[in-house]
């Protein structure tokens, strides 16, 4: 089940939406400015458990993605290649 919050933007925006991932992230983002922490609490409170547990996994993957980047887990990495004489 999805929260009501999110048929009503789509609803409000889909004719606006191209399907980048850009317009998710530049509604979210227009979305984030107009809100206060009580808001978002309340909203929060709103959600059924699927909802939040949902939310809460997506944001514990983004923040190991973002940390492992910054610790340039999974990048290539040069290696050290012993010089030939």
């Amino acid at each position: 089940m999805r929260m009501k919050l999110i048929d009503d933007l789509y609803d409000y925006y889909k004719d606006r939406l191209t399907g980048d991932e850009e317009d998710a992230e530049a509604v979210a983002m227009s979305i984030l400015d107009e809100l206060d922490r009580r808001h978002v609490l309340k909203l929060i409170n709103e959600m059924s458990d699927e909802e939040l547990l949902g939310m809460f996994g997506l944001y514990v993957f983004e923040s190991l993605k973002a940390k492992m980047a910054s610790e340039g887990l999974g990048a290539t990495r040069p290696q050290h290649v012993p010089g030939v004489h």
